[in-house]
């Protein structure tokens, strides 16, 4: 096993501090440009918010399968003993003579955290943007999915720095880079259809706004209706009181003419 683990032991061609950078720096410079274009305030909340989910539990995940696994780097022998000479016990146990946290680090090898980052971020932002340009329409449009590979192609980049570097072996890469997708596809459709949806342009939260705005509307209209109709009730009953009271009037004024046409005959009747 230890012959396997005498790679030298070299820089980081791409340094801890660059992860944050492209993980979430990146994705949320592409989310504030359609911001900018589109200004839809949904939109820009909940792709921060996935992005921001998804890089952060994989984080989460990454180091606790690290701490747990304890896999030796493949740089690990230099680390254990930066002048060369291995040292073993009578049972053939490693008696490291290195500084203890060079190789506590070098116990940090399954799975790749670098790696695990790069797709989490740039695989939520790749999910994203095939959403925003519909990669799923069905018209073959190759440009499209050029752009939706690019965020992938710099995480694979980034993951074969880490073998080219000899901090991670490639069954290490391999499973960050499956863990970081797998997450970012999770939260992904946790606030956004999946992409081949006709909906998928937009986050869940726009078309619930949506809705709501519509059921308001349309219980504004029924409730004009229902004053509408409460109004022509309320006018038939009125015009039916007033036609009700006409008539009494003529009513009684026929009978009243009766009764003075009576009175006269009877005043005038010859004795």
């Amino acid at each position: 096993m230890m012959a396997d683990l005498k790679y030298p032991l070299k820089e980081n061609t791409v340094p801890f501090w660059a992860v944050p950078v492209y993980s979430l720096l990146l994705p949320s410079l592409v989310f504030l440009f359609i911001y900018y274009r589109r200004r839809d305030v949904y939109d820009l909340h909940h792709g921060i918010l996935g992005l921001f989910f998804a890089v952060f539990i994989t984080a989460v995940i990454t180091d606790a399968i690290k701490n747990a696994v304890g896999r030796p780097r493949p740089d690990f022998f230099w680390r254990c003993f930066p002048d060369g000479k291995d040292v073993y016990d009578s049972l053939g146990n490693v008696r490291c003579h290195g500084q203890a946290s060079v190789i506590k680090e070098g116990h940090k090898s399954f799975p790749s955290g670098h790696t695990s980052g790069a797709f989490a971020g740039l695989g939520f932002l790749s999910l994203y943007l095939s959403g925003k340009i519909k990669v799923f329409d069905r018209r073959g449009h190759v440009w499209k999915l050029c752009i939706v590979i690019l965020p992938i192609l710099l995480a694979c980049l980034i993951g074969i720095s880490r073998v080219d570097d000899y901090w991670h072996h490639w069954q290490d890469v391999f499973a960050g880079g499956v863990i970081g997708l797998a997450i970012a596809t999770f939260c992904y459709l946790q606030f956004f259809p999946p992409p081949y949806s006709d909906d998928g342009w937009g986050p869940y939260a726009y078309f619930r706004m949506l809705e709501e705005r519509s059921a308001q509307q349309t219980n504004g209209v029924n409730a004009l209706n229902v004053q509408v109709m409460e109004a022509q009730v309320l006018q038939q009953r009125n015009e039916q009181n007033n036609q009700s009271y006409t008539s009494s009037e003529e009513h009684d004024s026929g009978l009243n003419d009766l009764e003075i046409g009576r009175s006269s005959q009877e005043i005038y009747k010859p004795r």
